[in-house]
Parts: structure tokens; C-alpha cells; sequence
């Protein structure tokens, strides 16, 4: 008698948990959404805040990117066309350290005012490993075939020259890039002259 009882008890007990997990939670109806009404609670892709601290589109910076790395300023750390005109004829497209030697109209002969800059740069190139490109460059005047062969004698003179100054020939390549890479943009005398120059960079 007492095992009877004690199986009914069993399968009350068993038939209780399954009414209790299967008619316990109620199906709650599904209401699908109304495009016209907003649900409480709940916001469409549209309504971020526009209060202060709050995102908006309308919040974002206008000027710089995450990956900005150029400068306003005038000291020389942004790309050649945002640097100060002091600052281009200074160092041209030269490296840090270096400067660029300037010539006179459809002349590649190194100029006695700029003596003392090529022996700055030599010693310079001494210091360092790595290869110096002496880049040769002209003004606009010309066709392009001749300005390409006149930076080339340009670049040609200087490597000569830094060679009797001391530094190894096999540490000097030459590149001529004629009129098509100059730092000034104006049709002026003074603009030509400054975009008939030789740089120098460490590769």
C-alpha cells in the first residue's frame, strides 16, 4: 500500500513541475511595430540627442581625421605645399639636417654662394649610413624632355662635388625630377629661382 501511495505521490509531484514550466509563463502576444508611433522606451536610429555631451553627427570635430598627421604651422612639419615660404626656401624638399643648393637660370655649374652648404651637407652625409638622393630640379622655363636632362646634370654636378668633399660615390644615387615637382607655384622670377634647386634625402 505505503509503494502506491508513494508512486501517486511521485507522479503528482512530477505532473505539478511540468504544469508549472509549460503553463507558467504565459505566451505574450506579438505586436508588430507601428512606424507612426514610437513604442515606450525605445528610440528610432534617428533620435540621438543633440544636447551638449551627447553624440551628434552634428558634434563632430569639422577639421582633422584619426590618422592626421600634418600641421598647420610653420615649422616645417606638415607637407611642403602647407609649409611657410621661409620654411621652403630654407630646407626645400631636403631632410631635416640638410640643405637644398640653388642654381642660376639653365645652369647645372654649383654656385660659389653655395660652397658653404655643400660642405655643410657633406659632412652631414659623412654622420649617416644610409644613401643621400641628390634631386635635381628646374623652374618651368623650356620643355619638359630639357628640364629633365638639366636636373639631371644638376644632380650629376653635385654628386661630383660631394665626392671631393670625401663622401663614398656608392652612398650617392641621382634622380632628376625637371619641372614637374616644384615648392613654388607662382609665375615670378623669384618663384622660378627657388624651384631651380638640388635636395638632398637620406633614403
Amino acid at each position: 500500500m505505503k509503494k502506491v501511495v508513494m508512486r501517486l505521490l511521485v507522479v503528482v509531484a512530477i505532473t505539478a513541475l511540468v504544469a508549472v514550466f509549460t503553463g507558467g509563463c504565459s505566451k505574450k502576444p506579438v505586436i508588430p511595430p507601428d512606424s507612426t508611433k514610437k513604442v515606450s522606451g525605445q528610440t528610432s536610429s534617428t533620435d540621438y540627442q543633440t544636447d551638449s555631451g551627447a553624440y551628434s553627427e552634428n558634434s563632430l570635430a569639422i577639421e582633422g581625421t584619426l590618422d592626421d598627421t600634418t600641421s598647420t604651422s610653420d615649422s616645417g612639419s606638415g607637407t611642403p605645399g602647407e609649409q611657410s615660404d621661409e620654411y621652403k626656401q630654407m630646407h626645400g624638399r631636403s631632410t631635416t639636417g640638410l640643405s637644398p643648393v640653388y642654381f642660376d637660370f639653365d645652369q647645372a655649374i654649383i654656385r660659389p654662394d653655395m660652397a658653404d652648404r655643400m660642405i655643410q651637407n657633406a659632412e652631414y652625409v659623412k654622420q649617416v649610413s644610409n644613401t643621400v638622393i641628390v634631386e635635381g630640379n628646374c623652374d618651368d622655363s623650356g620643355t619638359k624632355e630639357y628640364n629633365l636632362a638639366l636636373g639631371e646634370k644638376r644632380a650629376i654636378n653635385i654628386r661630383e662635388y660631394l665626392i671631393n668633399l670625401g663622401v663614398e660615390a656608392t652612398r650617392i644615387r641621382t634622380v632628376s625630377y625637371g619641372e614637374d615637382r616644384p615648392l613654388f607655384y607662382e609665375q615670378t622670377d623669384f618663384a622660378r629661382s627657388q624651384n631651380r634647386r638640388a635636395d638632398f634625402v637620406i633614403d
